[in-house]
């Protein structure tokens, strides 16, 4: 295998999580989009005139800096010419093009002009795919496996497919068996798509006139701090009436009536001292009948 080959294969994956306003995946061109021809032979003659003094250095000389800086400079348009291919995918354009200048100077590094290949048909493939790469690996706003990124965007197409060809969306089942893949990895996938473009808390949630829009934070949910009473009073409910009645009126007057054991006394006709013990004695019931949940 030679260099050209190698990188090819190792910085141009066929497939990058994200998908494009067109159903293609982010940082993969459509169908119809080649590989730029370079006609300007002026460009083309200099850059390889100063790949063959670069060559001809040895690898510490510090002659190969300024020849690299030269030849990155010249081909200027051809690099952000390359990125601007993968601009409004979400990426700023100015992030893609230092990653494609990173994938140029890569180019550089790895040409061996003695293959015989032409510098640019080398070079393409190696920025392109570092564009990619940049797609693959740094835009999903969760780390997901490269099995989910690479699903993804074939689980969009083959989706807009099955709608163009039969009028409706296709079930989970009909999407995996269309696209190959078992119904967990479909379903692992279309879950883990959320975590490519995560929406922020504190993303506004009003429209264009409202000048103070709720955030997503503002409609998030809370813990209600009567459901952990709920299912204790489902259960005391019942121990309630097990209860003798007397026993039950004390009990509800206490804590549902917010009535004081003096005033119960006085309503019943009994003394404060016989509410107090009558109370407690309940009480532990009602406690040992929760705590075991058995029946009174």
């Amino acid at each position: 295998m030679n260099v050209a080959d190698d990188a090819t294969n190792n910085t141009a994956p066929n497939r990058i999580g994200g998908i494009d306003r067109h159903g293609a995946m982010a940082g993969e061109p459509s169908a119809d989009e080649a590989a730029p021809t370079f006609d300007d032979s002026e460009t083309n003659r200099r850059t390889h005139a100063l790949l063959g003094k670069l060559y001809g250095l040895g690898p510490d000389d510090p002659g190969r800096e300024r020849l690299r800086a030269e030849i990155v400079a010249l081909n200027a348009g051809f690099v952000r010419g390359i990125a601007r291919r993968y601009a409004g995918r979400g990426e700023p354009l100015e992030d893609l093009e230092q990653v494609a200048y990173l994938g140029f100077v890569t180019a550089i590094n790895r040409f061996d002009p003695m293959r015989g290949s032409g510098f640019y048909a080398y070079a393409y493939p190696v920025v392109a795919g570092e564009v990619r790469r940049h797609f693959r690996d740094r835009t999903w706003g969760v780390r997901v496996s490269r099995r989910i990124q690479e699903l993804r965007p074939l689980l969009n197409r083959a989706a807009d497919d099955f709608a163009a060809a039969h009028g409706r969306s296709p079930t989970t089942a009909e999407l995996a068996e269309q696209v190959g893949v078992t119904l967990d990895e479909t379903v692992d996938t279309l879950l883990a798509s959320d975590a490519y473009r995560p929406v922020s808390l504190d993303a506004p949630l009003g429209g264009v006139g409202d000048e103070d829009p709720d955030t997503v934070r503002d409609h998030l949910g809370a813990d209600d701090p009567d459901l952990e009473g709920l299912i204790d009073g489902h259960a005391v409910r019942a121990l309630l009436a097990e209860l003798p009645e007397r026993e039950r009126t004390i009990v509800l007057l206490r804590f549902f009536g917010n009535q004081t054991q003096h005033q119960i006394a006085e309503q019943l006709g009994i003394s404060q001292m016989h509410v107090s013990r009558l109370l407690a004695t309940t009480l532990q019931r009602l406690r040992e009948g929760l705590l075991t949940g058995t029946r009174m």
